[in-house]
């Protein structure tokens, strides 16, 4: 399980080794194994999503406040998105950056977003199907978010404004400053 580091701690992008001939492919999508042995990161996923969306649509960026932080493993099986984490670490000096990753059935990436992370993505095909593995079960009392059109994070959803879907909850999101004087992540 190759995993690429990025310039955010922790943020690791992992593109698999694919085992092709004519009848097709054959890949493992997620061994625990050989995660630990990659990255040193033992979790146990206990819960894993399943989202539908168009083109267009922008889910988030959405997170779990303490101590109800989820990590997370990304990949599609349908489509192409681009998949977005803004690191919310009060205390990490990359607090305040996002890195986004174009992650697709095609090119069967995925991402793994630790704890301390808001996260969204935008549908770039015509449709997506998303599926993530959760180390951490949903807390609907913990949840947050920042407005996908922030202007201090200035996030590039590589979407034309006219084309972007957003749900009534998430369009109603508040900005980055204002979370910042809430955070206790860590």
């Amino acid at each position: 399980m190759p995993f690429l580091k990025t310039n955010i701690e922790g943020l690791l992008l992992f593109e698999p080794r694919l085992f092709e001939d004519e009848r097709g492919y054959f890949y493992e999508s997620f061994n625990q194994k050989e995660f630990y042995n990659a990255t040193g990161i033992d979790l146990p996923f206990v819960q894993d999503n399943h989202s539908f969306s168009k083109f267009g649509v922008i889910r988030g960026l959405h997170f779990q406040k303490t101590p109800f932080q989820q990590a997370k493993l990304i990949k599609v099986i349908c489509g192409e998105i681009f998949d977005v984490a803004v690191d919310i670490r009060l205390h990490s000096p990359t607090f305040g950056k996002w890195l986004g990753f174009r992650i697709s059935a095609e090119n069967k990436r995925q991402l793994y977003i630790p704890r301390g992370f808001a996260h969204g993505f935008a549908v770039l095909s015509e449709t997506a199907e998303v599926l993530y593995k959760c180390d951490n079960f949903y807390a609907p009392q913990a949840e947050g978010g920042i407005i996908y059109n922030d202007k201090d994070l200035q996030i590039d959803w590589q979407i034309d404004e006219k084309n972007i879907i957003v749900s009534p909850k998430d369009a109603s999101l508040p900005s980055f400053q204002s979370v910042k004087a809430t955070l206790n992540v860590n």
